[in-house]
């Protein structure tokens, strides 16, 4: 029977990274709950008590306020770590 080749190059290894833990700035977990608790509150606001000086005069543009605060609430947390 034939001997089987032996390997000529060594085998590849990477170089080893050191990680590096990525922490999340302090504000940003507070702002985003923040984000997210405006924004439900406008919405139901605007179903639920619609005479409201500011509400009022916004129209259903409330519910493209409301839900640019929750918007910007998944943006923050997509930064979350």
């Amino acid at each position: 029977m034939p001997k089987s080749r032996t390997r000529k190059k060594a085998v590849y290894t990477p170089p080893q990274k050191t990680q590096q833990v990525q922490v999340s700035p302090r504000w940003l977990a507070p702002v985003m709950v923040v984000a997210w608790v405006i924004g439900i509150l406008w919405i139901a606001t605007f179903y639920i008590a619609p005479n409201v000086p500011l509400i009022s005069t916004l129209g259903n543009w409330n519910l493209a306020v409301g839900f640019a605060f929750i918007i910007f609430g998944v943006v923050l947390s997509t930064r979350w770590r």
